[in-house]
């Protein structure tokens, strides 16, 4: 049994003082997954387990994503646990929904459905060792708990690499974070540099409003073949052989390559895909490219990438000396310098499939660990 330190628990509180078992902390596709599975085993949300989100309103990452992600152009959106997204939210034509909106919608009307009381907005600022427990704190107050379930995501921590002459350049650095639409862009060019889904989404975009020069660190890898089931599992299973030998987490992206859709046989014919190789170092007016000529450009847009954003979590010293995380358990979801942690959402848990199957695991693994007393349902 958890029993609270005070009577100080709901979502119109300022500050949560909460003693439990398990704390979930996110609220998109992994984090839901997971709370899902723990209550499916008989553990009480708000008593046995809690949520915690930083975000206002439900959604994960998906209510930030720019408004011309589409149901047609998004990379995939797969069923929570126990509810279809199709029968769930009235979709229409995918090239008319928004996905920041349509998402955001069937997250809200899951945790409703399976009474998930997500507290938000909560905001975790650090996790620390108190030997038999875990102190995590939020700007809400603390919650003392026997283990955590991260499912923080990667939206919080874009990415963009150091380069030479970066402070001094006179025009615009944005990220993918950044972006909302292309007409923003309207009458500029645009150097757009990165070699993943997103960065191939913005540069058809923003290539149909304006001039755009397209840089990549490596030469791109096209997945001309059907996709099957198959190559996914192998993918996955080469990003997660990585996180049992506690290397930095790989994309499952950066090992299927980029599927060939209709949108990227269209900007072949219209010659958008000539990719050159990455610039050495910033100006003040553009950039200084691999062969040394100089290159104006006005905007520079990183589509490199996203961090698992784990700040929080750095007190507990989980990273080996190369920033990898040594990951144990059935799925690598359990942080094997702490199996009282899981990550969900890292690794090869990344994906919006991948999140689901990690999400049981998490939850499974870590009540056994704790020793809680549940009955499946």
């Amino acid at each position: 049994m958890t029993s609270r330190t005070k009577t100080v628990i709901d979502n119109k509180s300022t500050r949560l003082i909460y003693k439990t078992n398990i704390v979930v902390i996110g609220a998109g596709q992994a984090g839901l997954s997971s709370a899902f599975y723990l209550k499916k085993m008989g553990l009480k949300p708000g008593k046995d387990f809690v949520i915690l989100d930083k975000a206002t309103n439900p959604g994960g990452a998906w209510q930030y994503r720019w408004p011309s992600l589409t149901l047609s152009t998004v990379n995939g959106i797969h069923d929570l646990p126990g509810m279809s997204f199709q029968e769930t939210v009235p979709t229409g034509n995918p090239r008319e929904v928004h996905a920041n909106v349509a998402v955001p919608r069937y997250f809200e009307c899951y945790e409703k459905t399976f009474g998930l009381t997500v507290f938000r907005p909560v905001a975790v600022s650090v996790v620390c060792n108190r030997e038999v427990s875990l102190r995590v704190e939020t700007d809400r107050g603390t919650f003392s708990t026997k283990g955590i379930i991260n499912a923080t995501g990667t939206w919080d921590t874009p990415y963009i690499p150091e380069y030479p002459g970066a402070s001094v350049f006179k025009g615009q650095q944005l990220h993918t974070k950044d972006y909302q639409r292309a007409d923003d862009f309207k009458g500029k060019h645009v150097l757009i540099v990165g070699s993943g889904i997103s960065a191939i989404q913005l540069l058809d975009e923003i290539s149909q409003v304006t001039r755009t020069t397209w840089v990549t660190r490596r030469v791109p890898r096209f997945n001309e073949g059907s996709f099957d089931a198959e190559k996914g599992r192998a993918a996955v299973a080469i990003v997660e052989d990585r996180v049992r030998r506690g290397l930095p987490a790989g994309s499952v992206v950066s090992v299927t390559g980029l599927p060939v859709t209709p949108a990227i046989i269209a900007m072949r014919k219209r010659g958008v895909l000539d990719r050159k190789p990455m610039f050495t170092e910033i100006t003040e007016e553009g950039v200084r490219m691999a062969d040394g000529s100089l290159l104006a450009v006005d905007i520079i847009l990183w589509c490199t990438g996203f961090r698992s954003s784990l700040d929080h979590l750095m007190p507990l010293l989980i990273r080996e000396e190369n920033g990898g995380i040594v990951m144990g358990g059935r799925l690598a979801t359990m942080v094997s310098k702490d199996p009282r942690i899981h990550l969900v959402g890292y690794g090869p848990s990344a994906s919006t499939i991948g999140a689901n199957r990690a999400g049981r695991a998490a939850a499974q693994e870590l009540a056994e660990h704790l020793g809680l007393a549940v009955q499946p349902k």
